[in-house]
């Protein structure tokens, strides 16, 4: 019993020892574009403000990542289609990134859920597959959806890579009408110069400048349905953090003192996506309401 005791621990220490590393690189280079491009990041690198907030943003981030490794289990396999309730509000459909599976969004579904929202699933889509056989998936769960519970619109909420392949439907693949709201957590819309590392055709495809990105940022926003980007300034995987900005969004919201996979933790970008729910089930209410003759 010692003996597996003692693996278990080496091998939780490992983990933790890599979850740092990667992050502290992560966000070395993230420091590093910020310098180029602004060289007041420099002189406030030393000072009691910026040590600070560099071990806070890096404490946060490695929780936050390893958080998502050992959760990664729970996430195997699909949910069912069929939700608990009856509801006439629109399912919300959550989108994870890459190299990660639905388990890493059950935080932010419970959260959800408990602001109101009845019917919220996380979907995987598999990080070996490219762009179009993702979207694909996501396509089959959204007519799956539409048909168990009669609905006609869904809303989405992707994050990183998620909300790429969330765009890819809306504004590629004619997915605009069934889609009530997408929302974009942290998604690199013009690419992050991180991309090489992540060693898998979607990464190449999240290049600055590839003929995705053209593509798909060169498509203009849909008449309908509604799409905001959320994303941190202190991003350590999207390079340049700025990139995560939607030039076609109805609203881009920027948020501070959180890393990349802490979108999915922290109150404050939790709150941004309830917010933007609640506005558009809201909006969608007073729509239907039919004035009085």
């Amino acid at each position: 019993m010692s003996y597996t005791l003692a693996i278990f621990c080496f091998l939780l220490e490992l983990t933790v020892g890599l979850v740092c590393l990667t992050v502290l690189l992560s966000f070395t280079m993230a420091w590093y574009e910020r310098a180029n491009s602004d060289p007041e990041v420099i002189t406030r690198r030393f000072t009691s403000r910026g040590i600070f907030l560099s071990i806070w943003l890096m404490l946060q981030e490695s929780c936050s990542l390893l958080t998502t490794l050992l959760l990664r289990p729970l996430g195997w396999g699909n949910p069912k289609t069929t939700f608990l309730e009856a509801s006439e509000q629109p399912p919300i459909i959550l989108l994870h990134g890459l190299f990660q599976n639905r388990s890493c969004l059950y935080w932010l579904q419970y959260r959800l859920k408990g602001a109101g929202f009845k019917n919220v699933m996380a979907i995987n889509t598999p990080p070996w597959r490219d762009m179009e056989t993702l979207t694909e998936i996501l396509i089959r769960k959204i007519d799956e959806v539409r048909v168990a519970h009669k609905v006609d619109k869904v809303c989405l909420v992707g994050h990183s890579m998620g909300g790429m392949i969330a765009r890819n439907y809306v504004q590629l693949r004619g997915g605009a009408p069934r889609v009530a709201c997408c929302i974009t957590l942290g998604s690199p819309h013009s690419g992050s110069k991180l991309a090489p590392f992540a060693l898998s055709q979607l990464g190449k495809s999240l290049l600055p400048g590839t003929a995705f990105l053209q593509q798909i940022n060169a498509a203009p926003k849909p008449a309908e349905g509604r799409m905001v980007s959320i994303y941190t300034r202190h991003d350590n995987i999207v390079l340049p953090a700025t990139n995560a900005r939607l030039a076609v969004a109805d609203e881009n919201i920027e948020l501070d003192g959180m890393g990349h996979n802490s979108l999915l933790f922290h109150p404050k970008a939790i709150q941004a996506i309830i917010d933007q729910l609640t506005g558009t089930l809201h909006a969608d209410t007073q729509t239907d309401v039919t004035p009085d003759q």
